[in-house]
């Protein structure tokens, strides 16, 4: 999938998110946020200007969220971001109530709705993990310009064929065709067994 796939999955398969933020002490707060809209590069959510999720999103400019869909942990699908937000004001409001009009309910007039304000999560990194899957299927993703990163365990030329690595894989994901070996990084489950199983310290953590 691309980039948009994701982002509007989440908008229009799983909707509602848990949201984290960063109060004046530096301690993690949660949210239960739905994503209103997306684009190309972007995700959109409102909130009331006199919440202190909108304080804190006006001091810190930066939120992390996570959207999970299945009726048990082996169905789900979990879609992570973190990244930049800022305030787009009122002007989206109107638009975001006729594809989301339960929102009506909640603020059933225009002056009630005065109160809101949208933002958009316009820069991040995002991470999709597919356990309904076999093997697991996990992808990142960026947008609006922020730099990938690729972590995770890979296998470097200190390998020596001995496949303690494979043996210890959860998954079956590691590569035994040639030396060095090679992890799928794409079915990797990140628990680090191959790392501690190595004998020669062939084993990365980027």
């Amino acid at each position: 999938m691309e980039t948009k796939d994701y982002l509007s999955y989440i908008v229009h398969e799983i909707h509602t998110t848990i949201v984290a933020t960063v109060d004046d002490e530096g301690l993690p707060v949660t949210a239960a946020i739905d994503m209103m809209d997306s684009d190309e590069n972007s995700l959109y959510f409102l909130t009331a200007k006199g919440k202190g999720f909108f304080d804190r999103l006006v001091r810190r400019g930066f939120l992390a969220l996570t959207a999970i869909k299945g009726e048990t942990t082996m169905s789900s699908v979990a879609v992570s971001v973190r990244g930049n937000v800022r305030e787009l004001g009122y002007e989206r409001i109107p638009e975001l109530f006729r594809k989301n009009p339960y929102m009506h309910e909640i603020y059933p007039t225009e002056e009630s709705m005065r109160a809101l304000t949208v933002f958009q999560i316009y820069k991040g990194i995002g991470e999709w993990f597919d356990l309904s899957k076999k093997p697991i299927e996990r992808a990142s993703f960026t947008f609006g310009g922020a730099e990938k990163k690729h972590d995770g365990y890979f296998i470097t030329d200190a390998c020596i064929g001995c496949a303690s690595c494979a043996e210890v894989c959860p998954q079956k994901c590691i590569i035994t065709d040639d030396i060095p070996y090679v992890i799928e990084q794409d079915h990797c489950l990140h628990c680090g067994n191959c790392m501690a199983a190595c004998p020669v310290g062939a084993v990365e953590r980027r």
